[in-house]
């Protein structure tokens, strides 16, 4: 990576820009961002696999390695990794409807106690209950449809993501030189060298995230590990840490992973109140994970406050949801690489900064 003793400046425009001018950029960039998702989507999560594969890829052709044989080597890495997450989401929901019979008679009889103690303490027949629940069931049978479709259009696009994304990332790869030189079209010849030093630096972020990424699972593993173990649950590191990788699946793989030692729990204590524990925990460490942990661990290595990784964070679900959560922490950090070497964005460099602001000479 390219050294100097001070921090480059891409443009010398003393040009302000008002609050208006601000708003209006903002609104425009999260239009097009939510519009043009079905796009955007798989594009940059394929820039993020090419900006992490970029070294191994050059690391095996300074090996003589042929450059085709190289991306496809590191391509097939990574769906091979994400093969095995999605076959180990798999496996733990195959287990889970192995204990279902058992789990649907307990069910069972946990609602009939409960029904039960609602009638002796509040009053209420068990006819009333029952024509509260059936009239649930109906006014929700409206929807049926809706979350059917829903459901069928979410797959689908994820159908579509998951194909998409290794092609454009081999594509990326494949073209990584005339993209590089396109680029540097876009400034002064001058320039080239500070373009090159950002994208450099930008693949040092993306490792960075990654890095973050991977502290991240290994404390919530142990954290979900620790509280299985205080309640008693059975093999609580093996439970706690499925659970810490298939929170790379947001929402939906904290769900799945928790299926089983809910099950487990239920099935060997025959007590609703460890179920319930085993929720109780998994909540109590997501919520650690999502507001503390992974701000901390994630913003501190690329040198970003906490506060900022936070509203990125819930911008980036309103906007795409939960690939946004994972990808506009990245966006960021390469938002405040451009923002240090640009004189009229210092105002935002120092915005999103870690309060370790070097001075810059302009």
């Amino acid at each position: 990576m390219l050294q100097s003793s001070k921090t480059p400046v891409i443009f010398h425009s003393d040009r302000k820009y008002s609050v208006l001018e601000i708003l209006q950029l903002i609104v425009l960039a999260c239009l097009l961002l939510y519009f043009g998702k079905t796009l955007f989507i798989p594009l940059s999560f394929s820039l993020l696999i090419g900006f992490i594969l970029y070294p191994i890829c050059k690391w095996m052709e300074t090996k003589g390695i042929n450059k085709g044989i190289a991306i496809f080597i590191s391509i097939l890495g990574v769906t091979l990794l994400v093969g095995g997450i999605i076959y180990l989401l798999i496996a733990q929901f195959s287990e889970f409807l192995q204990e279902w019979q058992t789990l649907r008679l307990k069910l069972t009889e946990t609602v009939n106690q409960l029904s039960l103690c609602i009638s002796e303490r509040f009053d209420i027949s068990l006819e009333k209950q029952n024509d509260f629940i059936n009239n649930i069931l109906n006014n929700s049978g409206s929807q049926a449809l809706s979350i059917v479709r829903n459901t069928a259009y979410s797959l689908s696009e994820s159908a579509f993501f998951l194909i998409m994304i290794p092609v454009f990332s081999t594509l990326i790869l494949f073209h990584r030189q005339m993209l590089s030189n396109a680029l540097y079209e876009l400034f002064p010849p001058e320039r080239k060298n500070t373009i090159h030093e950002i994208l450099v630096e930008t693949i040092h972020e993306y490792y960075n995230f990654i890095k973050g990424m991977l502290v991240v699972y290994l404390i919530v593993g142990l954290l979900n590990s620790i509280g299985l173990w205080i309640i008693g649950v059975p093999n609580p590191f093996l439970f706690g840490f499925i659970a810490s990788i298939l929170t790379f699946i947001p929402y939906v793989g904290i769900m799945i992973s928790a299926l089983l030692p809910i099950a487990v729990s239920w099935i060997t204590y025959n007590s609703i109140w460890y179920p319930l524990a085993v929720i109780v925990v998994f909540s109590i460490v997501q919520l650690l994970e999502a507001y503390i942990i992974f701000p901390f661990a994630v913003g501190s290595r690329l040198k970003i406050n906490t506060l900022v990784i936070i509203i990125v964070v819930i911008v980036g679900g309103i906007l795409w949801g939960a690939a946004g959560m994972i990808l506009f922490i990245p966006f960021i950090s390469i938002a405040k690489l451009i923002a240090d070497r640009t004189s009229s964005l210092k105002t935002l460099s120092v915005l999103l900064g870690d309060g370790e602001q070097k001075k810059t000479t302009k």
